[in-house]
């Protein structure tokens, strides 16, 4: 094994000051080179691009494969460049059960030939989900991987690599400005004549040979300073090369997302399209025999669709509209109020929610926060009940009324 130990060495050292040159920045203590305008509005814009290009492809993958554990797995097989085995649809899976529970039922019956049909429907939509996954995977996904771990990491190499550049120039200043400030103090002490009778020639031939000395360090300090200034000024020059290249990336991504677009417009037609038939050839196999649960029979449009009750159990509610009530005009020909008597069983106590006025001889006005007694008649709208209060009686709305056990 080829140990160079001299090489570890200086590396070590020159880890070790620029160790010391960060640490003193951070502290205050030694000056920083800065970076020009643009290149600092392009490292910032990099920056952007990740950290919104990773969220994007992060949330993407969860919206095509909200399966965590599927995402681990398939993450395994891409880092082992390996082929990500097909996995069943949810749809297809569905589909395929349908079509197991019909045998089981007989395909004969009217259930097995509607689960057969809804199933192989079913399929077919996970059939178009899974192309669905891999058109967004291949036109979407990818480019946005490959720019994360290929662009972006060579960026990010380079630009460390630039950080190392500047401290080293940093430090060579440091050493360049210690150094003439030694070889001026060294100068000033030897400005001054020698007396060779009070001071021994000795200390004056020191005295140059030391500021000699400090001449030469500042002459080598300069020469490390043009060299530290040149690497730095061409990485730099890369590095600003490759923040720049962030543009073409965009216009990349904005193809890729146009295409994620179109993939999404076609599965979602595709999907509607299905649906469609589906209905058909269930409408065609059923005939009228199984009403649509949510077509609204004409015999009651004049009615609240809502179910009143979903209201009295909300005391803090606004008070509902009065369209919610009209409902009273069905039955005044049908039922005399005068004529009603309460049931033997079946009252119960209610607490009324909002102030209510009577529309008509047959209802009955009620008052916030009174308690009155309720009861049904065969027959009645199921939005409203019979109330009474002392000698009054007529309807009340039952979306005003709080029933009390």
């Amino acid at each position: 094994m080829d140990f160079n130990v001299k090489k570890l060495a200086s590396d070590a050292g020159v880890f070790f000051t620029r160790a010391v040159q960060f640490t003193e920045e951070k502290l205050g203590q030694a000056e920083k080179t800065e970076l020009d305008a643009h290149l600092e509005n392009l490292i910032a814009r990099g920056d952007c691009t990740k950290n919104w290009t990773e969220k994007i492809f992060r949330q993407t993958e969860v919206l095509l494969q909200p399966n965590p554990s599927a995402r681990i797995e398939e993450f395994f097989y891409e880092k082992l460049d390996r082929k990500i085995p097909s996995r069943t649809t949810n749809g297809e899976l569905l589909g395929q059960y349908m079509l197991d529970a019909a045998k089981d039922f007989g395909p004969g019956t009217p259930y097995g030939s509607t689960l057969i049909t809804v199933g192989e429907y079913q399929k077919r939509l996970g059939g178009a989900e899974r192309e669905f996954l891999q058109t967004s995977a291949i036109s979407f996904l990818t480019p946005l991987r490959n720019f994360l771990e290929g662009d972006w990491r060579t960026i990010s190499k380079e630009r460390r690599l630039l950080e190392n550049r500047r401290l080293d120039l940093d430090v060579c200043k440091a050493r360049l400005k210690k150094a003439k400030l030694a070889e001026a103090k060294a100068a000033c002490e030897g400005d001054a004549a020698p007396d060779f009778q009070e001071t021994r020639p000795r200390n004056y031939v020191l005295s140059a040979s030391a500021s000699a000395l400090w001449s030469e360090e500042v002459d080598k300090a300069e020469h490390e300073l043009r060299v530290a200034q040149t690497e730095f000024d061409r990485q730099a020059e890369v590095t600003r090369l490759l923040l720049e290249g962030i543009s073409s990336t965009h216009v990349n991504h904005l193809r890729c997302l146009h295409e994620f677009v179109e993939a999404q417009a076609a599965y979602y037609a595709q999907c509607h399209k299905l649906m469609q038939e589906l209905q058909k050839d269930l409408s065609s196999a059923n005939g009228d025999s199984i009403p649509n649960a949510f077509v609204i029979n004409p015999s009651t449009s004049g009615m609240s669709v809502c179910s009143p009750h979903s209201v009295t159990s909300l005391p803090g509610a606004s008070s509902p509209s009065r369209s919610l009530v009209s409902t009273n005009t069905l039955e005044p020909e049908t039922l005399k109020i005068e004529e009603v008597k309460p049931p033997a069983t079946g009252t119960r106590k209610a607490k009324v929610l909002y102030d209510y006025h009577a529309a008509d001889t047959s209802e009955l006005s009620l008052f916030s926060d009174e308690l009155i007694t309720v009861y049904t008649m065969p027959g009645m709208d199921p939005d409203w009940l019979i109330g009474e209060r002392g000698n009054e009686k007529g309807k009340v709305p039952v979306t005003y009324l709080e029933l009390l056990s």
